[in-house]
């Protein structure tokens, strides 16, 4: 009889994660943490917070198991494709941009996902929304996590598995502040926190080389309807 996948999942990742500490980076553990000197910004970049073994490993499960939708956007007075694939998994309902997701339960990846997340950033998270962003023709324009149901100053925990693609940050009314870019590669943590949301927008833009697909997972916690 072969273990619950949960079990599975459970003894795989307790085998392979080494807890990262926010201000500490553990060199054994071959997790580099870059932090950044932005106005008005606290943003923590874990490079290589899951190993590349674990990372392709949930990078297949969250792909077949994942629960998918097509969302459909008004842009111009037409009714467009969502340019990705969406998801949402957590404890309370959740909407964005006119957008209003299909709350599902936690599956045993993203609990698994979400523990070792909560155990090193010490933050408790209560949703998730997952993009598939199936090739470079995928993307999410410029935007910030600040609706109401996230509180004052929402805590986001980036999560990227697959294929490297760049986040780019802009503030929102320091025009002499150039943007910055973040290379989210595969297995890693990016954590915006304090007011970040409040005076930066990020996106992920279109790209025209080839690239593979990726799967990001963007962790929080709704704090009201």
């Amino acid at each position: 009889m072969k273990p619950p996948l949960l079990l599975y999942l459970l003894l795989y990742l307790l085998d392979n994660i080494t807890p990262m500490n926010l201000f500490n980076t553990d060199e054994s553990s071959g997790t580099t943490i870059h932090t950044f000197d932005l106005p008005d910004a606290d943003i923590v970049f874990y490079e290589h917070f899951f190993t590349n073994r674990q990372s392709d490993e949930l990078f297949k499960k969250l792909k077949e198991n994942i629960r998918w939708q097509q969302d459909k956007i008004k842009l111009y007075g037409k009714i467009i494709d969502l340019p990705r694939l969406t998801a949402w998994y957590g404890e309370k309902a959740y909407g964005y941009s006119g957008i209003t997701m299909p709350v599902h339960p936690f599956t045993d990846e993203l609990q698994l996902i979400k523990s070792a997340i909560e155990k090193a950033t010490d933050t408790k998270f209560t949703g998730v929304l997952l993009n598939y962003y199936r090739n470079g023709n995928d993307s999410v324009s410029w935007h910030s996590d600040d609706e109401k149901e996230l509180g004052k100053n929402p805590i986001i925990a980036s999560v990227s598995f697959g294929a490297t693609r760049t986040f780019q940050l802009r503030h929102k009314t320091r025009k002499d502040l150039k943007k910055q870019a973040i290379s989210l590669s595969n297995g890693s943590l990016l954590l915006m926190k304090g007011s970040t949301q409040h005076f930066w927008e990020h996106q992920v833009p279109k790209t025209s080389k080839p690239i593979g697909p990726r799967i990001n997972l963007t962790f929080r916690d709704i704090q009201s309807h």
